[in-house]
């Protein structure tokens, strides 16, 4: 593309509303073409839009090589596990299993059809049937088209609040919940997987109440079932031997884990999906020995 084709096309994208200049978002890394112009795109020489003509009237849009940088430099800022790396939709296996194969599609749908609906998910299932895969997947799909996402692990989440408390550490809670508050979408991976205490509740509640209060979309994974927490459940005429042996012996619930006001919370802003299978890990192991 001539010298004399890329001031139009800046113009254009003057005019448009756009930036005239090298089109490069602040916090985004674009494509080397934007940022060396001996490798300068040929569709758009550079400045991140190419010239449109729609029915005789000429205007601007995105060049695809403005948005694969973005989108790559997008999904280094979401953070997601080295360990998930490749995970995606393509490569997510639901062998002959309907509610895996049933989940995978709903998640498919619900990332092809953003931010049409910005409700978020509860993904509630057993460990090793892929929550974590398919949220990763969604994450992919989303950065692609040029939306802010972050992974969170909420162990770690809960780590670094408490790290925070450290006068020798120079992070303060603001810091570390800032990204968390601001991005568009957030994965929660492994909701309740830290014993309930006090201020563990306190930063379940600030994080969920923040997101919820600003209209953002979260996407949550948990390996606890769905139920209220026990004094909830445990019925008041029965004896309180009766009703000792009956919590002992009760598996935990999500309401549990997190209080009941979170959880109630959680089903105003999530849609629940189920993702209920074999432990993916233990059926490698027994293709591998095989």
């Amino acid at each position: 593309m001539d010298e004399k084709s890329v001031r139009a096309i800046r113009t254009l994208a003057a005019r448009s509303g756009g930036p005239a200049g090298p089109a490069i978002p602040r916090n985004v890394v674009a494509s080397p073409n934007l940022l060396d112009d001996s490798r300068a795109c040929p569709l758009c020489g550079g400045t991140g839009w190419k010239s449109v003509d729609l029915g005789g009237d000429r205007r601007v849009r995105r060049c695809e090589c403005f948005l694969e940088g973005q989108a790559i430099r997008l999904r280094e800022l979401a953070n997601i596990p080295a360990v998930h790396e490749e995970s995606n939709f393509s490569n997510y296996k639901t062998d002959t299993n309907t509610m895996l194969a049933q989940a995978k599609l709903t998640m498919q749908q619900w990332a092809d059809q953003y931010p049409l609906h910005q409700t978020g998910l509860l993904l509630i299932g057993p460990s090793g049937v892929g929550k974590t895969h398919l949220s990763v997947a969604i994450v992919k799909e989303l950065v692609k088209k040029g939306i802010r996402c972050l992974f969170c692990d909420y162990r770690e989440l809960l780590k670094q609040i408490q790290n925070s408390y450290n006068p020798s550490v120079e992070t303060t809670e603001l810091e570390v919940l800032r990204p968390v508050f601001e991005a568009e979408v957030l994965v929660l991976d492994d909701l309740g997987a830290v014993k309930p205490t006090g201020w563990v509740w306190d930063a379940v509640s600030i994080v969920l109440n923040t997101r919820y209060n600003d209209k953002r979309t979260t996407i949550i994974t948990t390996n606890f079932e769905d139920g209220p927490a026990k004094g909830a459940v445990i019925a008041e005429n029965q004896t309180a031997g009766s009703r000792d042996a009956q919590a002992a012996a009760r598996k935990e619930t999500l309401g549990d884990r997190i209080g009941e006001r979170m959880r109630s919370r959680l089903f105003e802003m999530c849609r629940l999906v189920r993702v209920d299978g074999r432990d993916y890990r233990e059926r490698f192991r027994s293709a591998s020995s095989r």
